[in-house]
């Protein structure tokens, strides 16, 4: 099973960023390299300030390999029109 990642909408997640719990599962997004329990946690970013850093920073990939032919940040940003940002 795969998860779309809400800080950024990829998805390809191979693990949920939080189970049912509320416990972090320490993915990193192959796309915008958010650290769900460390980038939140840790060092306090919001899904919405991540985001909007990583696209101000170029929205570079975190493991460009992963990183599809025809990728379209516009595209990829609309799988996480149903996400809250108040994360």
């Amino acid at each position: 099973m795969e998860y779309i990642c809400p800080v950024c909408g990829y998805p390809k997640l191979k693990e949920q960023p939080y189970d049912k719990d509320g416990n972090p599962s320490y993915v990193i997004c192959d796309c915008c390299g958010f650290e769900f329990g460390f980038d939140d946690s840790s060092k306090n970013f919001s899904y919405k300030e991540y985001r909007k850093k990583w696209i101000e920073d170029g929205a570079n990939w975190f493991s460009p390999s992963k990183k599809p032919g025809n990728w379209s940040l516009t595209d990829q940003l609309k799988n996480i029109e149903s996400y809250s940002d108040n994360h």
